[in-house]
């Protein structure tokens, strides 16, 4: 296959052909990151079904949908990262900050928390 036949021409058709070793470290950190979405995915379904079982505080029911939604939008940002990190292996360019990171590290802190506290106020609840 040459590279003109490589899809998509705008990360194949620049450039000179990167290090092999780089640029499958670049394919299997969009995997990497693919994975990470397609499990908040799986724990935004999960805690969807958990209404089926009762009543779920409406807040349970908000995390399940932005989990989701977080997960298709990783996903998203996992392509989109892969070619600006692929094309700047094949322009010789340094390599583009991961953008992603510090979002996800401040969802992850900020479900966290509002965990802590509802399970506080429900322990407090359940005291009385």
């Amino acid at each position: 296959m040459t590279d003109d036949d490589r899809r998509p021409r705008s990360v194949y058709g620049v450039g000179d052909e990167p290090e092999v070793q780089a640029s499958l470290a670049n394919e299997r950190t969009a995997l990497s990151w693919i994975r990470t979405g397609m499990t908040l995915i799986a724990g935004g379904v999960a805690l969807a079904t958990l209404s089926s079982f009762g009543e779920l505080p409406l807040v349970i029911l908000v995390i399940a949908g932005l989990a989701s939604l977080g997960g298709a939008a990783l996903a998203v940002w996992a392509l989109v990262s892969w070619r600006r990190t692929e094309r700047a292996l094949r322009l010789r360019e340094p390599i583009p900050e991961p953008s992603v990171l510090p979002w996800v590290v401040a969802g992850v802190v900020a479900v966290g928390l509002l965990l802590a506290v509802l399970a506080t106020f429900q322990a407090i609840d359940l005291a009385r």
